[in-house]
């Protein structure tokens, strides 16, 4: 059992709460890809509640931007870890990093369909 898993209560949630801050924190000073998403994030969703669309549609608007940015996290959470256990290049490497990469870029398209199918449809 870890060590970490002690606490319970407020106490766990507060911990919690200081851990994702920290994780933020870190992908925002670090990771030049997550600041692009935030970028993106502040321009299109306060410019989704300007469009002329349902509360339905402006949520699904919403929910597939932030979903990218959780994309983005767990991409460079599994990337971090490849690089804890080793650089040295290696295919199982590679192909971890690209499946995370290829995970951000499904997202993205989401992002652009459901906008796209909103706005044009």
């Amino acid at each position: 059992m870890s060590p970490f898993k002690g606490q319970t209560g407020l106490k766990r949630i507060l911990n919690a709460a200081g851990y994702s801050l920290d994780g933020l924190r870190a992908a925002f000073t670090g990771e030049a890809a997550f600041r692009q998403l935030v970028l993106l994030n502040v321009v299109l969703i306060p410019l989704s509640f300007f469009l002329d669309v349902s509360r339905g549609e402006r949520a699904l608007m919403i929910g597939v931007c932030l979903l990218a940015l959780i994309v983005e996290l767990l991409n460079s959470a599994v990337e971090a870890a490849i690089d804890r256990i080793s650089l040295e290049r290696h295919p199982l490497s590679k192909n971890a990093k690209d499946m995370g990469s290829a995970a951000q870029f499904t997202a993205l398209t989401l992002i652009t369909a459901v906008w796209a199918t909103i706005l044009l449809g």
